[in-house]
């Protein structure tokens, strides 16, 4: 699978510019279907439905 990579820095935004980080699911996943999250004192679930989508839930 070919991830696309951020654009390259432009005028409108410096090289030093902190840019978002990009994962894959797949990367987060390591091959299963859920995984929790902790932030904070809370805890979230991530869960790859039948229909290959995305869920977040507290």
């Amino acid at each position: 699978m070919t991830v696309p990579l951020p654009p390259a820095a432009t005028e409108s935004q410096p090289a030093d510019a902190a840019a978002p980080r990009l994962v894959t699911s797949e990367s987060l996943l390591e091959g299963q279907r859920e995984l929790l999250i902790q932030h904070g004192s809370e805890q979230y679930r991530l869960r790859l439905t039948t229909n290959n989508k995305l869920i977040l839930v507290k």
